[in-house]
């Protein structure tokens, strides 16, 4: 693995909250273009060492984000709409009813990604 695909990585693996990929190229402590954080991360996700979901958002526009996708690392989010901070959710609580859906539907459900939008505690109060 290159040694850029390799700081990409460890950014985004030690990161709290998920990236974009603005938000890799900002933690970056070598320089480098964004288009090849852009090229480090499809790799990487095509690799299966992240994963990512696309996060539409009215005032900051639609953004795709990355997490490291190493087991139990799954989680659900919340997104303030405001600020465009993260906030990870209490553990996935959903097994009961992908199950029931799996057999309701006769399908083999391999992964979900769910994140809510709002505004936080603090953006909620100053508005």
């Amino acid at each position: 693995m290159t040694r850029i695909r390799q700081s990409v990585l460890d950014i985004v693996k030690k990161a709290q909250t998920p990236l974009s990929a603005a938000g890799v190229l900002a933690r970056m402590s070598e320089t480098c273009h964004q288009a090849t954080i852009y090229r480090a991360l499809k790799y990487l996700e095509a690799k299966g060492h992240l994963q990512s979901f696309v996060l539409p958002c009215e005032e900051h526009g639609t953004e795709k984000y990355y997490m490291g996708s190493a087991a139990g690392s799954h989680k659900h989010w919340f997104h303030c709409t405001s600020c465009h901070s993260f906030l990870p959710l209490s553990d996935c609580t959903l097994s009961d009813t992908i199950y029931k859906l799996e057999k309701e539907k006769n399908i083999s459900i391999r992964g979900h990604v769910l994140y809510f939008t709002g505004l936080c505690e603090d953006c909620r109060d100053n508005k």
